[in-house]
């Protein structure tokens, strides 16, 4: 989900006064002699799983991708998505926001001589975003993975406008389905919040639910959201791959419903999801799902009996397989950089 509005705007917006963002300018041939770069502004400041399966296309194009940070105090050693802060001064061809949380709406409302496009890389739920209005009418594109998230994205920008379906940059590259017998993916969510992003109630019942599938004889492997406790889940089996990856491996996946949900569906993986009453998921992160349980009882029953999603669900809720990172950065290239460079 987004980043929770933790009244840090005075704060990001401190980070960003006064700085100037150099862009384009200089002469044509400076241009023409470095790469393209793009600013990527996400509702999770930190969060930068969302743009790493971008890398690789970046890197086949000779772009780089850079994510605007307010510091570097949520970026783990090693990190392979580029960083920068707002007081590095770094230059950008074209700003990319992934929402209109408090960070993504700064750095639009700072960065007003960039190319603005907004890109759907996590979801969202289809209500309005209260900061959404401020950037809106200067979008020259927006995109989305697949037809239902493309409505969702709608409906959370308020634009009422065509929304480019691009598909997924992680279905890019998804793992061949090869189940070993009785192993079933736990999918976690994000138990506490932080400065990074807000939590996901549900995480009780899938723990239980855990519990009860391994008395049952499964084998638990854990594909652990980047910003889950890993402590809750030592007792089991942790992927060491990211948990598309991890899939290939699972007979079944239970977990949160979340943006990997039609990704790890895309692999051919059956899913359940788990629900809570105060958790708001969108319907089309439901739809993966052969069944959904509120109680811990019903895991390993609804975890044999769970089967693959029809082409058509799938289809409506991951979008096209494979070419995705390409056409989100046709769209990137098209709707912002040739404008800005008529202009």
């Amino acid at each position: 989900m987004g980043f929770n509005d933790l009244s840090r705007r005075s704060l990001l917006a401190g980070a960003l006064s006064g700085v100037g963002l150099t862009v384009l300018g200089g002469t044509a041939a400076q241009a023409a002699a470095r790469p393209t770069r793009v600013l990527i502004a996400t509702n999770e400041p930190w969060g930068t799983y969302h743009a790493a399966p971008l890398l690789p296309e970046a890197r086949r194009l000779g772009w780089e991708v850079v994510q605007l940070v307010p510091d570097r105090s949520g970026i783990k050693p090693g990190d392979p998505v580029p960083v920068a802060t707002p007081d590095e001064n770094p230059r950008g061809d074209l700003l990319v926001v992934t929402g209109a949380g408090d960070w993504p709406a700064d750095c639009a409302a700072r960065l007003r001589h960039l190319p603005l496009i907004a890109s759907s890389l996590a979801y969202q739920l289809p209500v309005e975003a209260p900061r959404a209005k401020e950037f809106r009418e200067r979008l020259r594109a927006i995109t989305a993975s697949s037809p239902a998230e493309a409505k969702v994205f709608d409906d959370y920008l308020g634009t009422r406008r065509p929304i480019t379906v691009v598909g997924t940059p992680q279905t890019d590259d998804l793992p061949r389905h090869v189940p070993e017998a009785g192993t079933v993916l736990v999918l976690t969510s994000v138990t506490k919040s932080s400065s990074t992003g807000g939590s996901a109630p549900g995480t009780d019942l899938l723990l239980a639910a855990a519990e009860r599938l391994a008395a049952a004889g499964k084998h638990i492997l854990v594909g652990l959201h980047p910003r889950e406790d890993r402590s809750l889940w030592e007792r089991y089996e942790i992927s060491a791959v990211p948990s598309v990856q991890a899939s290939a491996r699972a007979e079944a996946a239970i977990g949160i419903p979340g943006t990997v949900f039609p990704v790890v569906a895309a692999v051919g993986v059956p899913l359940v999801g788990c629900t809570d009453p105060r958790l708001q998921i969108p319907d089309y992160l439901l739809s993966v799902c052969t069944h959904t349980i509120s109680s811990a009882d019903d895991a390993v029953t609804a975890v044999e009996t769970a089967e693959p999603v029809s082409r058509e669900v799938l289809y409506e809720a991951v979008g096209p397989i494979g070419g995705s990172a390409r056409r989100l950065f046709k769209v990137w290239r098209k709707a912002g950089l040739r404008a800005h460079a008529a202009a």
